[in-house]
């Protein structure tokens, strides 16, 4: 404390010494600091009588909790049975909504009626003559039965008077008997003593089982509209048991889908189904199962078009009781209509299964004849895609699954021991590894020096189409050879500048790998030289018009916009209902959108969803493997016979050389065909082949595959020894 006498007395009497107040607190509760100047003591409160006062504990006051009643806890079993009791009262609630419609039902023909508008919707005027003579059938006997009932009840009536005389008739008659006769001692008095007491027995059974009926009422009604309810209703999905609850998954009738299409807020639609005499049933084709989903065509009446109906998907989908990727709209041939394909709910998020490359080993690819299996259409129909002298582009966002999609055409192809493959990956994180040894040219790398040998490539690539351009004049026939740039957006955005002053990236007329590419999309079709690209999120700068729209096989994945969707697969294909902007990113991987040539397109529609194959690194792997080895055993492509058996491939290979010190082989095949027309024929392999036999090597230089001219000129000298040492031996 302070504001005290600076010293205390050192006198202290027992118990202490009294100080008067006022005090200061030797701490600011709000700062926590101590006073500043004068003396602090211990000290301890007291109350007028002497006591001591408590201190108050320190730090924040904590507000002592209120106590308050507990609820009644359920018991265990209680929600449950809660549940079910009120399942039981709407059940019974429904029931007699349902009895009440059997009723209406009933009184007003409802069945026949109902098979009168299916038959006029379906246009079938046999049976809709059939139904209407029925309902007039059924109105003419229910017209007949109530002028009759007047005279049925005047026979009713006149028939229990009868009857009523007729037993009192024959009890008195008994009666009289009885009197007279005397039977076993029973006399006049004592027969109707006999049915008195019957007639008070009976009054009494009625007086007690009355009652018992009436109440009985009650229960049994009950019993009977729940199970009218429990067969004619639906229950709210909070009420349903376990196991049955109700999912978001309706089944897509013709009253959902005119409905749907009601509401869908275009008033020319809503007024044109509202004036139909079917109500729009007559809009609809037949709803056909269709994979996981169902199809249906909707012919759209005068003054909506079909576009209109597009703009609206996602509202069309959730009128649908389906999400938006549930639901794709397409325009079929036929004019004003649209198809609408409406997935299961949850069924796009399931996997489709392995690819049949991973679950057949014996399963072979035929570059001109076969179709590659990339995967499953949305009607569940395997997807096979024609290769055979096609260009292809696949784009999309990143990470959603490009690379693996044109790799899994690649590993198809790669079955076939004829195809050739030159590959440039320019990621370059090891996706294309498992090609090493099969391809005769890889690649793996995203900086400069990459770009520069993959747009080189793409560059002896052309030159090879020339190559078999001028010997196809003669009536040559080649091997395919398969140029595949994954991530090509790299290279038309690369800024390195070769020697001649020419960029190797851009979109420029001088830009090379461009140019590089342009020319192979123009020619190398006719003589099997093909370019495969990967590229993602497509921009005019980073994928140029016109090498976009080379390619035969457009496809896409994921992309942010339309204008990329367009950019990806044509204004046709996106007007036509492709959406590859609609796609879900992250959630719909290896889902492909695709158009143009090869593609198994339904009659009239302008692409096709594909959910893809996805093939692991595993599997690539063991894939690759089979492939390689099914090239080895397949025999160099020489033909018996040939021109070449009478020349001499190793001196022509010197001099295809001409003195430089390695040479890619795209170079030296084509050189070969300059020297003598028999050379048009060889591919790698064959050139292989042969340099193996002088056990040669092809080695490998910055990623490409070239030949060395001191391995030649050694081989050439190695030879010519072996030749003189064998000529002195045989003298």
């Amino acid at each position: 404390m302070s504001d005290q006498p600076e010293r205390a007395s050192t006198d202290t009497p027992a118990g202490g010494v009294v100080l008067p107040g006022p005090w200061t607190p030797t701490l600011d509760i709000a700062t926590d600091a101590r006073p500043a100047g004068g003396p602090v003591l211990d000290g301890e409160v007291i109350d007028q009588r002497g006591q001591v006062v408590p201190s108050r504990p320190g730090g924040v006051p904590v507000r002592r909790p209120v106590a308050r009643p507990a609820l009644p806890a359920l018991p265990v079993g209680g929600k449950e049975l809660a549940r079910t009791a009120g399942r039981v009262v709407v059940q019974s609630v429904q029931g007699h909504a349902v009895l009440a419609r059997r009723a209406v039902d009933a009184a007003t023909h409802a069945a026949i009626r109902e098979q009168i508008r299916a038959a006029r919707a379906r246009g079938d005027a046999a049976e809709l003559a059939v139904w209407l003579d029925r309902l007039h059938a059924a109105k003419d006997a229910r017209r007949q039965r109530v002028q009759n009932l007047p005279v049925l009840l005047k026979t009713a009536a006149f028939s229990a008077v009868a009857l009523v005389l007729v037993v009192a008739a024959g009890l008195v008659g008994l009666g009289i008997v009885a009197g007279v006769v005397h039977p076993l001692g029973v006399g006049w008095g004592d027969y109707w003593g006999f049915w008195g007491w019957l007639l008070h027995a009976l009054v009494t059974a009625v007086t007690v089982l009355v009652p018992l009926a009436l109440a009985g009422i009650i229960p049994a009604w009950l019993v009977v509209t729940r199970r009218a309810g429990q067969d004619g209703a639906t229950l709210p999905a909070r009420l349903a048991p376990p196991g049955q609850r109700p999912t978001d998954s309706e089944p897509i009738t013709p009253s959902i889908v005119v409905t749907a299409l009601r509401d869908l807020g275009l008033p020319a639609l809503r007024k044109a189904i509202q004036a139909m005499p079917d109500h729009g049933a007559g809009m609809l084709g037949p709803i056909r199962l269709a994979g996981c989903g169902v199809e249906v065509d909707v012919t759209l009446p005068s003054g909506v078009a079909t576009n209109e109906v597009q703009d609206r998907r996602r509202k069309l989908a959730e009128n649908l009781t389906r999400h938006e990727h549930e639901l794709f709209i397409t325009i079929p041939e036929a004019a004003r209509t649209v198809r609408l394909w409406i997935a299961d709910s949850g069924a796009l998020d399931e996997p489709i299964g392995p690819s049949p490359l991973v679950l057949d080993s014996d399963l072979t690819a035929d570059y001109r004849t076969g179709r590659a299996p990339w995967g499953q259409d949305l009607r569940g129909d395997a997807a096979l895609i024609s290769l055979y002298q096609r260009h292809l582009l696949i784009t999309g966002l990143s990470n959603q699954g490009k690379t693996a999609g044109l790799r899994a055409l690649a590993l198809w192809l790669a079955q076939d021991p004829t195809v050739e493959f030159w590959i440039a990956d320019l990621k370059g994180v090891g996706d294309w590894a498992m090609f090493d040894g099969i391809a005769t040219r890889l690649i793996q790398g995203p900086t400069d020096a990459h770009v520069i040998q993959a747009t080189e490539m793409v560059e002896d690539a052309v030159t090879e189409m020339e190559r078999r351009n001028e010997a196809a004049r003669a009536g040559a026939t080649f091997h395919p050879l398969i140029v595949i740039v994954d991530e090509a957006q790299v290279a038309f955005m690369c800024p390195a500048i070769g020697d001649d002053g020419r960029p190797y990236g851009g979109t420029k007329a001088k830009s090379r790998y461009f140019m590089g590419a342009r020319k192979v999309h123009n020619q190398g079709r006719a003589v099997d030289v093909l370019l495969w690209q990967g590229t993602q999120d497509p921009t005019d700068q980073n994928l140029p018009k016109l090498v976009r729209e080379g390619a035969h096989i457009r496809a896409s994945l994921v992309v942010g916009t339309e204008a990329q969707a367009k950019m990806a697969l044509g204004d046709k294909a996106v007007n036509g209902g492709a959406a590859p902007h609609k796609l879900r990113q992250g959630l719909d991987k290896g889902t492909l959108v695709v158009a143009g040539d090869g593609v198994p397109l339904p009659p009239g529609a302008s692409s096709l969803t594909i959910r893809t194959h996805f093939i692991d690194d595993d599997d690539a792997d063991a894939l690759a493997d089979r492939a390689q080895s099914r090239r080895t055993q397949v025999a160099p492509r020489t033909a018996t016979g040939d021109p070449t058996e009478d020349r001499d491939p190793l001196t022509d290979i010197a001099v295809a050389l001409r003195g430089e010190d390695r040479t890619r082989t795209p170079v030296v095949l084509a050189r070969l065909a300059e020297i003598h027309p028999s050379y048009q024929k060889w591919t790698f392999q064959t050139l292989s082949a042969a340099l193996a036999t002088h056990h040669i090597k092809i080695g490998k230089s910055v990623g490409q595959s070239v030949i060395r001219a001191d391995d030649i000129h050694q081989a050439i000298t190695f030879r010519n020894s072996q030749a003189e040492g064998s000529d002195q031996g045989s003298r």
